[in-house]
């Protein structure tokens, strides 16, 4: 080796060394969404450690209406989060609130408020410039897009869709509920989850009105029954995966990026073949790594594991684990996908667990923080 070729050598050891030293080096915050019961005023901050997955309390970041899901805006500047029960008085919508964020001490500034334009908004997401809020309403069964300004406030709302139909379940789908809202992988289409219609509904979106149009087709649908509840892509984008509330079954679609449609391929089960209590499924998440998927079940109180093969999409059962809580609602795994961090809303409780990353197993790590009805939680990389 020449002595060029060795000074050359020499400077990648170190840089790697130096891109290792600042990765290890990121600190983050962990926001937690909650409801405003058992003692909760709002949305609460931890000083996160990405080496060991422990949370250190910094206390309330805002004081807040039931904000039980959030989302952090692209830049890291403002926060937003849902508003679940009465805005200003008003029964027949919920509200969304936006926040500025101290990238120092986490703590959260309001910014203004608006109506979500439907009764208990339960999930909402950004597009990739930040410049659109989108909002699903559950039990007003509609969704609603709103512009977001330079300084971070909410607008009036640039598209509302008011969905119509009911499912067989009588009393859980009577009606049209909307529960999930983001955007797909290619970030040309909006995604929207109805458990009360059984379908996955398809918008086009114009990324410069934020306005929503029906794609064509208009939607995926999903067995009788099954109320989708949540959303997870794959990571390459070329699967999406739909966890059902009612009848506790993950469903994996191919999509086609094209035209915007999915195509079921494989339907399988929450829960392990011997129990029969009552259970409702409710978050699900990929990895990092693109190879492998987890969802939560409430009822069973557990963290199901699956295998994502990688050509063809479909899920191969790892593992069931027990969440250390009950009512395991949103999960969050950490952006380095070592660790996976439960909130379980009935037990006030986060709880955090190893994953393997060859396997994707579930170890408690033993870390655990009380926090009540946690529903949501967001990581932050601190400036």
């Amino acid at each position: 080796m020449t002595l060029t070729r060795r000074r050359f050598a020499v400077c990648l050891v170190l840089l790697f060394a130096l891109l290792s030293s600042l990765s290890a080096e990121t600190r983050y915050l962990a926001y937690v969404g909650t409801y405003t019961v058992r003692g909760s005023q709002g949305i609460y901050v931890y000083r996160y450690d990405p080496a060991t997955g422990g949370l250190e309390p910094l206390g309330l970041a805002a004081e807040s209406d039931n904000p039980s899901f959030i989302a952090i805006a692209p830049n890291h500047h403002f926060l937003y989060a849902v508003n679940e029960g009465k805005f200003q008085g008003k029964s027949d919508t919920g509200g969304v609130s936006a926040f500025s964020i101290d990238p120092q001490t986490g703590r959260l500034t309001f910014l203004n408020d608006v109506a979500s334009r439907g009764a208990d908004p339960c999930h909402l997401s950004l597009d990739r410039d930040g410049k659109f809020v989108l909002v699903a309403n559950y039990t007003g069964g509609s969704v609603a897009t709103f512009r977001v300004g330079a300084d971070g406030k909410l607008g009036e709302a640039s598209t509302f869709i008011q969905h119509k139909g009911s499912g067989p379940n009588h009393q859980r789908q009577e009606a049209p509920h909307a529960h999930w809202i983001d955007f797909s992988p290619d970030g040309r289409f909006v995604l929207n989850a109805d458990l009360g219609l059984d379908q996955i509904l398809v918008y086009r979106y114009d990324p410069a009105k934020g306005t929503l149009t029906p794609n064509d087709p208009p939607f995926a649908k999903l067995a009788p029954g099954a109320g989708p509840r949540h959303v997870a892509p794959s990571r390459d984008g070329r699967f999406v995966y739909v966890i059902s509330e009612l009848n506790g079954t993950v469903t994996t679609f191919s999509y086609d990026a094209k035209r915007g449609a999915l195509q079921e391929l494989q339907v399988v089960p929450t829960l392990p073949k011997d129990f029969h209590g009552e259970n409702t499924t409710a978050e699900m998440v990929a990895h990092p790594n693109g190879k492998f998927l987890y969802g939560s079940n409430r009822g069973h109180d557990s963290i199901v594991v699956y295998a994502i093969d990688p050509k063809k999409g479909t899920l191969t059962l790892v593992e069931h684990v027990s969440s250390k809580g009950k009512a395991p609602r949103n999960f969050e795994i950490d952006p380095a996908g070592k660790f996976l961090l439960v909130a379980n809303q009935e037990s006030d409780n986060i709880v955090v667990f190893a994953i393997d990353q060859s396997t994707g197993k579930l170890t408690p790590t033993g870390a655990e923080i009380k926090v009540a009805a946690p529903v949501c939680i967001r990581f932050l990389a601190m400036e």
